[in-house]
């Protein structure tokens, strides 16, 4: 490479080759910016949420307003992104030790969000970007002038280093107040802010390896002496620093991690950590979970019966029972678990979605009512499923409704990133709706983002 840099490289290649650096070097979010898998459950997100409502409330922050999501990823990390979203990776979830330790995370995530970080980060990511591409562009020129391209080249790299020193010092900065943020939310909300202070301490360990290598929590969130010492100073002075999480929570934390560790382990390896003996709910969970996903439905029915008996009014273990049968083909069996799951926790929307898939398979009229009134209540309480619309597309379909089942197409389709097939929809839909009415309006307003070089409505 030494020897190619020494011939004359055309200036405009050299530029583009320092501006996709400075794209990768300086980009806010690296993780938000790539496409997540998000796990949808409604166990986990029940957890989650219970967890942080209080902390929210005690921010001021209504908690219907703040979005809590999954990532489907091995690696410790939580980030802010798209407004008020927190996203908490299953990599933390799991390796997290106790619920205090996901609280604190979440608190400092809520630090973030009061302050406005996302939006002043992207101002900062602007102005250390416009100030590496001058300074990448003046060392081009020189070096070019001066016919040393070797000079140039250095120069390029004396002016990302500025920019990203500056950056990073930006982002020291607001990590310091989410911190601030945090322990007084933990405090506020009679919580240890130890489990903060253990997750920095462990990251602290993983500053020795190299970067690829590391969580990007610590790329995302860069950690120095100085926070360490604040949150033990805190510790130091809080009528809270001994509080442990309630049995409640470390249960709904074992369920949490045993449940997770069933869906995204290889069963073989599960089973084999899980012991047959095992007692805890979380184990027996894990279990129950790999034994079905490795095939063997007869004894993971066997495991969530156990569970069942035990605790006959877990909406959870019904809905597991109900999704084991249904994957099964055992649609009739099914039904029933999902009624009973959905008759314990009337108010979780994913829940109505399991049960109205089952429903539409069973088909027949009062059963085709039936899930179009479910997915409805499901969909009031949040918009965001993209399979409550595509479920809701088919039930619309097969009871005569074409138009509100192109516009839920639509829908699915925006949720999805899918915008030529959604303005399609809403196409149709428009055509096929009652002129004015609600699902004719919220068909316009797809057009309108779907196809932002419309100009008029659709007539």
């Amino acid at each position: 490479m030494s020897k190619s840099c020494k011939k004359a490289a055309p200036v405009p290649l050299l530029a583009a080759v320092c501006l996709v650096v400075l794209q990768f070097l300086l980009s806010p979010d690296p993780a938000a910016a790539r496409g997540m898998s998000l796990i949808r459950d409604a166990e986990i997100e029940h957890t989650i949420r219970s967890w942080s409502a209080p902390l929210l409330e005690a921010a001021g922050l209504a908690p219907d307003d703040v979005n809590i999501h999954v990532v489907s990823d091995p690696r410790v990390n939580a980030f802010v992104a798209g407004g008020r979203r927190i996203f908490l990776t299953t990599g933390l979830l799991t390796k997290a030790k106790h619920p205090g330790q996901v609280k604190g995370v979440v608190a400092h995530e809520i630090g973030h969000i009061k302050g406005g970080h996302l939006a002043r980060l992207q101002g900062a990511t602007d102005d250390a970007r416009d100030m590496a591409l001058i300074g990448a562009l003046f060392g081009v020129a020189i070096g070019t002038l001066a016919g040393r391209p070797d000079a140039g080249l250095a120069g390029v790299a004396k002016a990302m280093d500025i920019a990203q020193r500056g950056l990073l010092k930006h982002t020291r900065s607001q990590e310091r107040s989410a911190d601030q943020v945090a322990v007084d939310l933990l405090e506020k909300t009679k919580t240890s802010a130890r489990g903060l202070l253990e997750l920095f301490e462990s990251m602290k360990n993983q500053e020795l390896l190299l970067p690829e290598r590391q969580d990007p929590y610590l790329r995302s969130h860069p950690l120095t002496e100085d926070r360490v010492s604040f949150i033990e100073n805190h510790l130091a002075h809080s009528s809270f620093a001994e509080a442990v999480a309630p049995a409640n929570e470390r249960a709904a934390h074992d369920r949490m991690v045993g449940k997770l560790e069933g869906y995204l382990s290889p069963p073989a390896k599960t089973l084999r950590r899980r012991k047959p003996n095992g007692r805890s709910v979380g184990s027996r969970y894990a279990r129950a979970v790999a034994l079905y996903r490795s095939a063997r439905i007869d004894r993971a029915l066997d495991a969530v019966d156990g569970l069942l008996r035990e605790a006959p009014d877990d909406a959870y273990f019904h809905e597991l029972r109900g999704q084991m049968l249904f994957e099964s083909g055992r649609l009739k069996d099914a039904l029933p678990a999902y009624e009973r799951a959905v008759a314990l926790r009337p108010d979780q929307p994913l829940l109505r979605v399991g049960l109205a898939h089952v429903q539409l398979e069973l088909g027949g009229p009062g059963m085709i009512a039936k899930a179009s009134s479910n997915l409805e209540r499901a969909i009031r309480k949040e918009r965001i499923m993209p399979r409550a619309w595509h479920l809701a597309a088919i039930a619309y379909g097969r009871s005569g409704r074409y138009g509100l089942s192109a516009l839920a197409l639509a829908e699915n389709r925006v949720l999805t990133g899918r915008k030529p097939e959604a303005a399609a929809h809403a196409k149709k839909a428009v055509r096929l709706l009652e002129k004015g009415s609600s699902a004719w309006l919220r068909a316009q307003d797809i057009l309108a983002v779907a196809n932002p070089e419309r100009k008029a409505p659709e007539k």
